[in-house]
């Protein structure tokens, strides 16, 4: 979404709450998406979880590297000595091997990026569960997230679903509070 059309649809959704009636007072929130993806537990445990399942294959990369580095050392300091059917046959097998590695690589990268987008999907859903889950909890009336420019902190709601959220992380203790935002 552009941030015209999210500022848009801000100010539309402003304008019909200040068409509402004096006596109706709405509340507000505010939440900051980013920071819930970067400080959230969930979203810590989502991307160890996705780094642990391919450090074997990153080590498997790794030492494939290593041995064609090894091997072409060895090329370079015995060239002068291996007969030219030799070094020819070993410059192939290098080529062949870089190509190996760089298809492996690739692969592995496309994984991973699936991987981590299926991951992601899932801890957006979460996230924005919780955000709605503690905006109806709390009595807001409009929650605004990505696309707003400028919100007082006593309309930040970010750090109350933070707790919501570090508190029910696998291992955390009892259930959670539900913290007013600042300035409440």
């Amino acid at each position: 979404m552009t941030v015209f059309k999210s500022t848009f649809i801000a100010l539309a959704a402003l304008g019909a709450f200040a068409a509402a009636p004096a006596m109706a007072q709405s509340k507000i929130g505010v939440v900051d998406y980013g920071r819930l993806m970067e400080e959230s537990p969930q979203a810590k445990t989502a991307l160890e979880a996705i780094r642990t399942e391919f450090a074997p294959k990153q080590r498997e990369l790794t030492t494939q590297q290593q041995t064609l580095k090894a091997k072409e050392d060895k090329l370079q300091k015995d060239a002068a000595t291996m007969s030219a059917d030799q070094r020819a046959r070993t410059e192939k097998e290098l080529r062949d091997g870089y190509r190996d590695l760089e298809r492996k690589r690739q692969e592995i990268q496309d994984d991973f990026n699936a991987r981590r987008n299926e991951e992601m999907s899932r801890l957006q859903r979460t996230l924005i569960e919780e955000v709605r889950s503690y905006a109806k909890t709390q009595g807001y009336d409009l929650v605004l997230a990505d696309g707003v420019l400028f919100a007082n902190p006593s309309l930040d709601m970010t750090a109350a679903v933070l707790t919501n959220l570090k508190a029910r992380a696998p291992g955390a203790a009892a259930a959670p509070a539900v913290p007013k935002p600042a300035g409440k």
